[in-house]
């Protein structure tokens, strides 16, 4: 299973078979990260498979299924939060890998570490289309944003 290498925490790949997880971590990956639904296409491994495949190879894993049209921000973090779990470099998949990194890319827009308008020329630069990412951020940024009330009882405040 072939990967592409982000930086030192993560790289992306497309769909790996159940020989991939020895491998990914042969290559010295901590964890795997499935941003794959289950029954997006036939003959698809799924999560339960996965999630047997990582343990085997002595993997974390962690299912963060999305369609890519249909991303959130609480996707975006359950990815951030699943990398950190992992205790070290990960890797991401989805049927090509774009989905993967569209979720990190939106990570690091989202927590001020690259600007919106770098998101499209850091995917090309891997290999990546990034147009879905750039589109998202767009709709973000036209929304009003949304403030919500809470009351922390212990404090009062």
């Amino acid at each position: 299973m072939t990967s592409v290498r982000v930086n030192e925490l993560i790289s992306v790949a497309g769909q790996p078979d159940a020989a991939g997880f020895a491998a990914f971590a042969a290559d010295g990956f901590a964890g795997v990260i499935n941003a794959r639904p289950d029954g997006e296409e036939p003959g698809q491994p799924g999560d339960a498979a996965e999630k047997a495949s990582a343990a085997a190879a002595g993997l974390a894993y962690s299912f963060v299924p999305v369609k890519g049209p249909e991303i959130t921000e609480a996707d975006i973090r359950a990815f951030q939060r699943a990398m950190m779990q992992a205790k070290g470099p990960v890797v991401a998949h989805c049927k090509s890998g774009t989905r993967a990194l569209t979720l990190y890319a939106l990570g690091e827009v989202l927590d001020g570490r690259m600007q919106p308008g770098d998101v499209e020329a850091f995917g090309q630069n891997l290999g990546f289309d990034l147009a879905g990412a750039r589109r998202w951020l767009e709709k973000r940024a036209g929304q009003a944003a949304v403030v919500k009330a809470f009351f922390e009882p212990r404090t009062c405040s």
